[in-house]
């Protein structure tokens, strides 16, 4: 029994440990295509680029996010609870502004345009 409980620990750990590595290959990805993406944009004097760029980050950071959750299920030590719930205070709170941030972008846009802005419901 020991012996297939360390094995599906170990299998565990091997198939997180790759997750991990994909969300964050993904998710750098997305923020470095996002940044070419806005500087082409911004070149091009594209009004658009704030939220373009803004929208990319915080579609980047949802993939990191999501790493360092998973990573949570690995972690063996409480010093390590400690970094990583560090990390994903650190991540949520700029997931949280960025997404304020393309509100606010949206908003302007509509505004701009002559359009009303949808109103919260509740």
């Amino acid at each position: 029994m020991e012996a297939f409980t360390s094995g599906f620990a170990g299998l565990l750990d091997g198939i997180v440990g790759v997750a991990i590595h994909c969300f964050e290959f993904i998710g750098v990805i997305i923020i470095v295509a996002a940044g070419v993406k806005g500087f082409i944009q911004y070149v091009r004097k594209d009004p658009s680029v704030r939220l373009q760029l803004a929208q990319g980050m915080a579609q980047g950071l949802e993939f990191k996010l999501g790493s360092e959750i998973l990573r949570t299920v690995v972690v063996r030590e409480l010093s390590e609870v400690a970094l990583v719930a560090a990390i994903i205070a650190v991540r949520a709170a700029l997931t949280f502004l960025i997404h304020w941030e393309i509100r606010i972008e949206e908003r302007t846009k509509l505004e701009a345009a002559g359009e009303k802005p949808p109103q919260k419901e509740g």
